[in-house]
């Protein structure tokens, strides 16, 4: 790759570090998309030994890529989100794809179809890792930057996503019980 294309992608992916999303940090700031997909890497990372037989390579590689749509688009919290909004992020992001070169856009091309599939362990462990990592953001943030809606969703969400895997069934009952006492300190 020519190091004028690194510049231009890397140009591209750091709108991703000013992009906010819908969630506040710990210390009460928005979060940026940059730093979600970061720490959905880092997660992804750290269960390397508990999932031997995963290309945990690949599973990082989805979990940075994740989100480079909403360079375009910006982010739409899950619970706004519509088809209209979703077919307009994966037309923009394939458009940019296509400036790529041909290996790189190959590899990132294939990785989004396995993503969006979600047939694969992969695939699946990145998607139960994304909502996931959403959850613990909410449950680190001050409860007062919870909307009405986010109190179901907090504990009705991403349980379809964790059936495949013991671990991640026990990871979120345990980000369950965290929202639980964080729902019942409020009262």
């Amino acid at each position: 790759m020519k190091p004028e294309t690194l510049l231009e992608i890397l140009h591209v992916a750091e709108r991703l570090k000013n992009e906010t999303r819908h969630s506040d940090t710990s210390s009460g700031r928005r979060e940026s998309v940059a730093e979600h997909s970061w720490r959905l890497t880092l997660m992804a990372f750290l269960l390397k030994d508990e999932y031997p037989n995963l290309d945990m390579i690949k599973v990082m590689e989805m979990c940075l890529i994740h989100d480079l749509g909403e360079a375009f688009t910006g982010d739409i919290p899950v619970f706004e989100k519509t088809a209209a909004d979703t077919k307009k992020e994966d037309e923009q992001l394939l458009k940019w794809l296509d400036t790529l070169p041909d290996n790189l856009q190959m590899e990132m091309k294939k990785l989004y179809e396995e993503m969006e599939e979600r047939v694969s362990d992969e695939a699946k462990l990145y998607k139960a890792l994304d909502g996931m990592e959403a959850l613990i953001q909410h449950n680190e943030a001050d409860i007062k930057t919870w909307q009405d809606n986010e109190y179901d969703l907090q504990l009705k969400y991403c349980w379809d996503r964790v059936e495949f895997s013991p671990y991640l069934k026990e990871l979120r009952q345990l980000i369950q019980e965290d929202s639980l006492r964080k729902i019942e300190e409020e009262k």
